[in-house]
């Protein structure tokens, strides 16, 4: 049995398929784990939500910022945009089950067996994994609730940027989505910082990727981090993490890491062809 993580698909299914035929993955033994945005910009959403899920459960996703987009938009409190490439999911006959799926999809997912653990964007400065799991699981109660239609018509903004323990409503559930799905670049106290997408060495002055504020240190987590979100980035290698977004969309690449050998194995899929930015 071989576990594999995989980057950001963005519903381009035909490098997914490629790749997992490369890797020889086996799905009655194999075990697949995705960094989310399943979904968002790319061609396939239907056939790629299709595909993954019929996976069952040798297969597993968290989700990502344009899985919750799509979702938002389908509940009619996200406006849509052309370039989200989401009509054929709002029009297809089985869009309430291939929705209903992916709302399910959990936040954090720990590799059962393995140190590893996924999460979209990434884990704020402030929480230890423990509290990280919490958090995702309070988000994730309600997004598997009746309040869901409510969260979503109060997901978007930026703020409250800071984490505070006595944060309540939708404005503590906005942060704990935030940080786990969209969050790049921290100020040194931990403050998240939207505004940035570039690679950290051309990050201004005073911000830090979340990865590396000061006084953080992943390595006391106990586990290692595989995270995607982040496509200028790219494949990167820290103490604690993973990263994981290598531009599938942009004509990049899909990349996947093997996790059950001595060292984690990485296996780089071009993909050609390129979406509109």
């Amino acid at each position: 049995m071989a576990d594999y993580v995989i980057g950001d698909v963005h519903a381009c299914l035909e490098p997914l398929e490629r790749l997992l035929e490369w890797l020889r993955f086996d799905p009655a033994d194999d075990r697949l784990y995705f960094t989310g945005d399943l979904i968002g910009r790319g061609p396939q959403p239907v056939e790629t939500l299709r595909f993954i899920r019929d996976l069952g459960a040798n297969a597993e996703s968290v989700l990502g910022n344009h899985d919750l987009h799509a979702l938002a938009v389908a509940h009619g409190t996200g406006a849509a945009r052309r370039s989200d490439q989401l009509d054929p999911l709002l029009e297809a006959d089985d869009r309430e089950p291939l929705l209903e799926w992916l709302q399910h999809r959990p936040l954090l997912v720990d590799v059962s067996g393995t140190r590893y653990s996924v999460v979209h964007a990434g884990i704020p400065p402030q929480w230890g994994l423990a509290e990280a799991h919490d958090r995702a699981r309070e988000a994730t109660a309600v997004l598997r609730s009746r309040q869901a239609p409510a969260l979503f018509a109060n997901l978007y903004g930026n703020e409250p940027a800071q984490w505070q323990v006595d944060l309540t409503g939708w404005p503590r559930l906005r942060f704990i989505i935030n940080a786990f799905t969209r969050m790049r670049f921290c100020r040194a106290d931990g403050r998240l910082d939207m505004g940035e997408n570039g690679p950290p060495e051309a990050a201004p002055g005073g911000l830090f990727p979340w990865y590396a504020t000061p006084g953080r240190d992943l390595g006391a987590l106990g586990r290692t981090l595989i995270t995607g979100h982040w496509s200028r980035l790219g494949c990167r290698r820290h103490d604690g993490l993973i990263t994981l977004d290598t531009g599938c969309l942009w004509g990049g690449q899909l990349t996947a890491v093997r996790l059950d050998s001595a060292a984690p194995a990485f296996t780089h899929l071009d993909c050609p062809t390129a979406s509109e930015p």
